[in-house]
């Protein structure tokens, strides 16, 4: 059985941390996909540029790239996502809203859809998003991040029950915050320990994905880490 992987999102931050962390794993074929590419070293991975994923044509164009059958397994990881915060309801400009919500929601539905009609068409697979603790747990000024990741979660819990179907397991994994060189910019006096690595994140989607038959439906929350001393 033929094992493919998805990565989609692949050069930010957070992307580049689980691609490190799934290209040393065992996949017979990993897709990259990402607007655009640094000079990292992403082996013999495929790099597929892609254009604003909330537009569906855009979706179905990336996807032209992947051949289902059979005799393959498939896995996807979207590590597409943005942030709008520091605004109350009232003060927030509905722009504002539509953007976040159209980066959070809309791009995950549409690769969702796409994707699972692959899987229909394959042995099986599993999807994994990144939603947030924001979006399970409210905070003041963050309403429209919240909701769009939300609604993400409900996209999730969703599939997972429609998925059963067609052997797709869907999950996500929701931090409270990780260890990016923005959020460090932006919480210069933070200890950065207690912070969720993109590649730890790695570790856990292929944890789900390898058991991707009887694990779906759920909301990994990650809150504190702390790290483990070797004595």
């Amino acid at each position: 059985m033929e094992k493919e992987l998805l990565i989609f999102g692949a050069n930010g931050a957070l992307g580049k941390g689980i691609a490190k962390t799934f290209l040393e794993k065992d996949y017979d074929k990993i897709y990259l996909f990402a607007s655009a590419f640094d000079n990292a070293d992403y082996k013999s991975a495929v790099k597929v540029i892609i254009k604003d994923l909330s537009v569906e044509e855009n979706v179905a164009a990336a996807f032209k790239n992947v051949k289902s059958g059979k005799d393959k397994l498939l896995f996807l990881y979207n590590a597409i996502g943005g942030y709008f915060g520091g605004k109350t309801i009232w003060e927030t400009d509905v722009i504002n809203w539509d953007n976040i919500l159209k980066i959070n929601l809309k791009t995950s539905f549409l690769i969702a859809k796409y994707f699972a009609k692959f899987v229909a068409e394959s042995y099986g697979g599993a999807i994994c998003f990144t939603a947030a603790e924001t979006g399970i747990h409210a905070e003041s000024k963050k309403a429209a991040y919240g909701v769009s990741k939300s609604a993400l979660i409900h996209l999730v819990k969703s599939l997972a029950l429609e998925g059963v179907k067609i052997n797709l397991s869907v999950n996500a994994i929701a931090p409270f915050i990780i260890d990016t060189p923005a959020n460090r910019e932006w919480m210069t006096d933070a200890d950065y320990n207690t912070w969720t690595k993109p590649e730890e994140i790695g570790e856990l989607a292929f944890s789900l994905f390898n058991n991707f038959n009887f694990v779906t439906g759920n909301i990994i929350e990650l809150k504190e880490r702390f790290e483990i001393s070797k004595k």
